[in-house]
């Protein structure tokens, strides 16, 4: 008996398949990374805007005030200024930008990038861990 052993590699069908996977998931990075890099620019802005508030000088309107004004700077468009959430409890005074970017990808198909870390203490540059 005379077994003769062929090798194979991956077909053109099959090397086609991968190209179009890898082409979709590029494609996907492509289109979400100027919204994850938007949301970065947000966080930094919403961080900076929380360490320089000072109690007994700003208040809501001037926080605002300076929001619109970074987010307008830094060229912000998935945030609009009056999106922003200031608001005092129980003697602080908390601010939350949290927000969804919904991307069309193609066709029917959206992603949507929900950004719910957003939430600061005024006076404190980090964010809050849980909902104030």
């Amino acid at each position: 008996m005379n077994l003769r052993q062929r090798q194979s590699g991956m077909s053109l069908l099959g090397m086609l398949c991968i190209a179009i996977m890898l082409g979709f998931f590029v494609m996907c990075i492509l289109k979400l990374g100027p919204s994850y890099f938007e949301y970065l620019s947000v966080k930094e802005i919403m961080g900076k805007v929380s360490k320089e508030f000072e109690p007994e000088k700003d208040n809501i309107a001037d926080i605002r005030r300076h929001i619109a004004n970074l987010l307008n700077t830094n060229q912000i468009y998935a945030l609009k200024p009056q999106d922003v959430e200031v608001f005092r409890k129980d003697g602080k005074t908390y601010i939350d930008s949290s927000y969804e970017a919904r991307i069309p990808i193609m066709w029917r198909i959206d992603a949507v990038l929900k950004f719910d870390d957003l939430k600061y203490e005024a006076g404190h540059p980090e964010p809050l861990l849980s909902n104030p």
